[in-house]
C-alpha cells in the first residue's frame, strides 16, 4: 500500500478532503465496518426476561443463537424501564455464560490452603448442621429485666444478608424462615 493510499484511508483525511465535513456519513465509514452486522440480527429467538440485579425489575430482551446468549438489551415494552438498562443489567449475560462461572460447590477447610469440590447434598447438609448447632449454642430464651422475666426466643449467633438476584417472593420466604428460626439480624442489600 502506498503512503498516499495509507493516508487517504484515515477518516479525518476523508472528512477534510470530501463533502462530508462533519464526519457523519461516508467520511466516518471504513471498509472494516461496512460488513459488520448487529449481534441481534442473527438471533434464533428473543426471550423476554427481567433483570436479576436489583429490586427495580427492568425488562430485558435476551437474544439467543444456537442456545447461547448473544446480546441482552432493554425491553421497550417494559413499563418500568422503557427499554433502558443500567450497565450491570446490560452485562447480565455474564451470569450465565462467563468463562469464570463456577458450576461446582467449592469448600476450603479451616486453616486450609486449597479449595476442594463438594457434592451439593453434602454442602447443604454441612450448612444445615452448622446452622442448627450455632442456633442451639447461642439461643436466648429469656432475659431478666427490672420488671421481671422477658421472653426473647432468639439467636444472635446467626445473621442473614440477602442478595439482589433474589426476587421478592424468595426474599419473603427467606425472611419468614429466618424469623421462625429466631434469627433477628435479617437484611437485604437490594435497596433502591
Amino acid at each position: 500500500m502506498s503512503i498516499r493510499n495509507f493516508i487517504s484511508a484515515w477518516s479525518v483525511v476523508r472528512q477534510l478532503a470530501g463533502k462530508d465535513k462533519l464526519g457523519l456519513g461516508k467520511a466516518a465509514q471504513s471498509s472494516q465496518q461496512a460488513n459488520l452486522m448487529p449481534r441481534t440480527a442473527e438471533a434464533d429467538k428473543v426471550a423476554k426476561s427481567i433483570c436479576p440485579y436489583c429490586g427495580v425489575g427492568c425488562g430485558q430482551r435476551v437474544f439467543v443463537k444456537d442456545g447461547e446468549i448473544t446480546q441482552i438489551e432493554g425491553d421497550p415494552d417494559s413499563p418500568i424501564s422503557r427499554g433502558r438498562l443500567c450497565p450491570k443489567g446490560a452485562a447480565s449475560r455474564q451470569l450465565v455464560q462467563s468463562p469464570t462461572r463456577q458450576y461446582k460447590v467449592k469448600y476450603r477447610r479451616p486453616h486450609g490452603t486449597e479449595w476442594e469440590e463438594l457434592d451439593l447434598d453434602a454442602a447443604i447438609d454441612m450448612i444445615a448442621e452448622r446452622f442448627i448447632k450455632t442456633r442451639e449454642e447461642t439461643w436466648e430464651d429469656k432475659i431478666e429485666t427490672e420488671e421481671g422475666e422477658a421472653k426473647l426466643h432468639r439467636t444472635l449467633g446467626v445473621a442473614h444478608l440477602g442478595g439482589a438476584t433474589l426476587d421478592n417472593e424468595e426474599n419473603y420466604l427467606m425472611k419468614k424462615f429466618y424469623t421462625a428460626m429466631g434469627v433477628v439480624q435479617v437484611e437485604n442489600q437490594a435497596r433502591i
